[in-house]
């Protein structure tokens, strides 16, 4: 049986990328809500913000130990799977990935053991200072990463010579064409994403009577926050769009699945792409709205995919669908933050239990957001490893074989499999606890009459910050 080494590698690095993605995405936006609330804790006193911040930071490490986890084996399939690329690339893919552990991992690193064991034992200032300079960590560790993919979307600043890059100039490499709308948009995305789970699991607090207090206070600021990140994220990835048709005109065509180069281009909402026909099947789309939204005119010339030779097409159906679940997605979570702004107008934001079971509902929603945009970027940039200059073909180890390829993709989904189950198991576990010690639960939620197991049986690291009362 003959295994195609190159798309074993693919699917194995898009699997680590798309289980990787879904814990930073996370956990930059919450160290900086963390800080927040310990900046709060620092002005006010008010023990409703500390409890928060001691809920949220004990969250915080679990989701920060499985991205680590998860994304430290990203770099080593740079070796095994794809040496050509970093043969080539490592002019400059290796200096940013260095300078990304130099000045972000260390320094979240440093700061996070003060954060996560210094509550109490060192003065309130320099704990303050901790939750912000992690918070600061995980941008900068944002901007190296993204910086790095970004050039692998619209390559800048270098020069192919002998199969390999090099740079000629760091300012235009570093912030090349695309990358401050990737990294507003993922940043928006950060805090977005942060944002719902923040008020879903508020949401599901409160549906239980738990610690009203608090848990009021963190889903008034997450829906005030949502308010205001969910239109601007839709402005964000407008002119991200924008961008990308300047450079990367056939991934937006996909997109869009839109075939041929034509103006009065209709906005699909629904279409079957044939790829192999060139053609869409049972298309259902809205005239001219496409070409309003990507050239602000309403007969604005769009590129059509068979501008590319078919090589150089990306799976259309995959991206075409992508695109729409991502959208979808986020103007579900625009309608969200506006019914919210609503129900706080009259008086119901708290009590309306529809609206808190939807917040709960919705708590997966960015995530798989999130998934859907990394496809569209990734897939639709396909057969190029950095877009225009080298295929993934020529990227790939040449010694390579497939069943290599498949032993260790099937390792990574075991091992995955595991880090994902622990940390569901004790995020579970940190939700269910709360922010009260057990003797101040409300009993009327279900997990509050559940029979413990003894703290020696069942400890984790954050048990006596949870229950500190318990023996």
């Amino acid at each position: 049986m003959e295994l195609d080494p190159l798309m074993l590698s693919r699917i194995q690095f898009a699997f680590v990328v798309c289980f990787h993605t879904i814990f930073p995405v996370f956990t930059i936006g919450l160290a900086s809500y963390i800080a927040l609330l310990n900046g709060l804790f620092f002005k006010t006193q008010n023990p409703a913000w500390d409890r928060l911040a001691l809920f949220w930071t004990k969250v915080f490490a679990v989701v920060f130990g499985m991205g680590v986890v998860s994304g430290i084996v990203m770099s080593f399939q740079f070796g095994t799977n794809w040496s050509n690329f970093s043969l080539a690339a490592s002019n400059f893919i290796g200096p940013l990935l260095s300078y990304e552990v130099v000045t972000a991992f260390f320094l979240e690193a440093a700061f996070l053991g003060v954060l996560l064991f210094g509550r109490g034992k060192v003065p309130q200032g320099i704990h303050l200072l901790a939750a912000i300079m992690v918070a600061v960590g995980t941008f900068i560790s944002a901007f190296w990463i993204l910086s790095a993919n970004s050039w692998m979307q619209t390559p800048a600043g270098v020069e192919l010579i002998d199969n390999r890059f090099h740079v000629i100039s760091w300012r235009e490499a570093i912030f090349n064409p695309s990358f401050p709308y990737r990294f507003a948009h993922m940043a928006l995305a950060s805090f977005v994403t942060g944002g719902f789970v923040v008020a879903g699991v508020s949401a599901w607090f409160l549906l239980r009577g738990r610690d009203p207090e608090a848990n009021r206070r963190a889903l008034s600021m997450c829906l005030w926050l949502l308010l205001f990140l969910t239109p601007l994220q839709a402005v964000v990835g407008d002119y991200h769009g924008l961008n990308t048709l300047e450079y990367q005109p056939t991934k937006v065509a996909a997109m869009e699945g839109h075939w041929e180069t034509a103006n009065n281009v209709p906005l699909l909402l629904f279409a079957l792409p044939d790829q192999e026909a060139q053609q869409n099947r049972f298309a259902v789309g809205i005239p001219n709205l496409a070409s309003l939204i990507l050239t602000h005119s309403l007969d604005g010339e769009i590129p059509g995919i068979n501008e590319a030779p078919p090589e150089e097409q990306p799976p259309v159906m995959l991206v075409f669908w992508s695109f729409r679940v991502m959208v979808g997605i986020g103007l579900v979570m625009i309608a969200t933050a506006f019914a919210g702004l609503l129900l706080r107008r009259r008086g119901r934001i708290y009590e309306s239990t529809a609206f808190l079971k939807t917040l709960v509902g919705m708590i997966s929603l960015p995530f798989i957001a999130v998934l859907a945009g990394w496809i569209v970027t990734e897939s639709g940039r396909a057969p190029w490893l950095v877009y225009g200059v080298m295929t993934h073909a020529e990227g790939v180890t040449p010694s390579l074989t497939g069943w290599m390829a498949l032993a260790t993709l099937i390792g990574y989904v075991l091992v995955y499999a595991i880090v994902f189950y622990a940390g569901i198991y004790y995020l579970t576990r940190v939700v269910r606890n709360g922010m009260l010690p057990e003797h101040a639960q409300d009993k009327s939620d279900p997990d509050a009459d559940r029979p413990k197991r003894p703290l020696s049986a069942a400890h984790t690291p954050f048990d006596d910050d949870v229950d500190p009362v318990r023996s």
